[in-house]
């Protein structure tokens, strides 16, 4: 009898062994199912975002060719119109292009006048320096030759308003340019370097009288002035071409 339950405990025993360690596995597949049951839930949750993503961009795609449909269609019928008024306006267009060549060959007249008075400074500025020396102070600004002298060398100091006897002679130089250049005419600025206009353009002056009389320059040719030296003082000879005769010139192009 004590036989046969010491043998009924042990077949209960190893029963209950195996049940459990068939209840732990039973466990761990269930946790194993668990965790690919999670990654499986993640997968279907990016998939069904890429899907939303995707819908939206196909929308925005859909929407982006409706669009350029339209915009073709638009540019087609732009390009119709374009064609009729280009059909419409042909003479038009051609009497455009004719005053365009009317234009042309006036503002190319213009062109030569001033590439003609350019020219003529370089030539009267090469004169110049031989004439003059290399050492006056000559430059060329806005088409116009400037010669600077001093009035130390003129008059004999700021004050005075009266040419020295030595000072005839280098203007008589410049009076030389101004026969060697007939149509160019001769702007004297007397400087101040106090502002004061009224002895600069008198020294101006005196040096336009001495031109007139002495050395028979056309009074028409000389234009005399005063002018702020900006803390500079002295008299600046700018022989330029006939401002008024290039006008007439320029009116004459424009009005033909």
């Amino acid at each position: 009898m004590k036989r046969t339950l010491l043998l009924l405990s042990l077949t209960l025993f190893t029963y209950s062994i195996v049940q459990a360690q068939k209840k732990s596995e039973l466990f761990a597949q269930i946790e194993t199912l668990k965790s690919e049951l999670d990654s499986v839930s993640g997968l279907v949750k990016d998939a069904r975002k890429n899907e939303r993503l995707s819908t939206a961009r196909a929308e925005s795609f859909e929407g982006q060719v409706l669009e350029l449909q339209n915009a073709n269609a638009t540019l087609l019928k732009n390009l119709t119109n374009f064609a009729e008024v280009s059909n419409k306006n042909s003479q038009n267009i051609n009497n455009v292009l004719a005053s365009l060549e009317q234009k042309e060959s006036q503002l190319k007249g213009i062109n030569d006048a001033i590439a003609s008075n350019d020219s003529t400074a370089i030539v009267t500025l090469t004169n110049a320096k031989q004439t003059l020396g290399e050492n006056a102070k000559i430059g060329v600004s806005n088409g116009a030759l400037v010669i600077s002298e001093s009035l130390d060398t003129l008059f004999g100091g700021s004050a005075n308003n009266t040419l020295t006897p030595e000072s005839e002679p280098w203007i008589g130089k410049v009076a030389q340019l101004l026969k060697a250049n007939p149509n160019m005419s001769l702007t004297l600025e007397g400087l101040s370097m106090t502002g004061e206009l009224t002895l600069a353009t008198q020294q101006a002056a005196a040096i336009a009288s001495i031109l007139q009389t002495k050395f028979e320059i056309d009074s028409g040719r000389i234009m005399v002035k005063g002018k702020d030296g900006d803390f500079k003082e002295g008299i600046n000879f700018k022989i330029h071409p006939k401002y008024d005769a290039f006008y007439a010139m320029v009116k004459s192009n424009v009005k033909n």
